[in-house]
């Protein structure tokens, strides 16, 4: 795990630092002294396809503070998760705004710091692999990988994959493929569909009626997914 420290006391931010590096978990550790400079290293961090996964931040910085530089951060496409580490109490509810993963008060003790890293390794940790799926196909077993499918569609107590190589039925509940495969990006958009969000190619409105299309197909959108799934999609077009 890649992170960074941010402090504009040059004792404070050498202490954190030789902290975080001390934690087996963390893989490796960048100090910086302003905000300015925590913005100018995550940006070069995401160029090179190295993202920092937490950052430690001090509130009260001259120039860009840490609790702007904390808003920022939220509106990340993918944010690092956020550490505050100060010496002030009283900034405990801007933490909470920024949805911040914990909140440590000078001087750090290394087992509450030990603690925290734990909490973000936890969280930041990939998902297992989702399990495939065995459907017959004249007498051979297949097995469907969930990235395999871009839409599947409900047929009574049946469920009807739609892949690149054709379609496939298979005897499982739709809501019993909304939990087996969320963690894939197959969402639900009505109660007789779920979708791949990577592979919607449009999102159309008309009348108040949202559709989108999938390979192809034209799958409705009902009412009470429509305001998810869009939010969705701006989450993942999202420069």
């Amino acid at each position: 795990m890649r992170v960074l420290a941010v402090d504009d006391e040059a004792p404070a931010l050498d202490d954190l630092v030789y902290l975080l590096r001390s934690d087996p978990r963390i893989s490796e550790v960048s100090g910086v002294r302003d905000g300015a400079a925590a913005l100018r290293a995550l940006d070069r961090a995401l160029a090179a396809d190295r993202p920092f996964a937490a950052v430690f931040l001090d509130v009260r910085m001259p120039g860009l503070d840490g609790i702007v530089l904390g808003r920022l951060l939220a509106q990340f496409a993918a944010p690092p998760r956020l550490v505050y580490v100060t010496a002030h109490e009283e900034h405990a509810v801007h933490a909470f705004e920024v949805q911040a993963a914990d909140y440590l008060l000078k001087p750090v003790r290394p087992e509450r710091l030990a603690e925290t890293v734990r909490r973000i390794t936890d969280d930041t940790a990939p998902p297992p692999d989702p399990e495939p799926l065995a459907v017959e196909l004249s007498g051979v077993t297949r097995f469907v990988q969930p990235g395999e499918v871009h839409y599947i569609e409900a047929q009574g107590d049946y469920a009807r994959l739609h892949t690149a190589s054709g379609a496939h039925l298979v005897r499982i509940p739709l809501a019993a493929l909304e939990d087996r495969w969320r963690q894939a990006g197959l969402v639900r958009i009505h109660r007789s569909h779920l979708v791949a969000v990577r592979h919607i190619t449009e999102l159309r409105l008309d009348s108040g009626r949202c559709t989108v299309v999938v390979a192809g197909a034209e799958l409705p959108v009902s009412r009470r997914h429509t305001r998810e799934l869009r939010d969705l999609l701006l989450r993942r077009d999202r420069p």
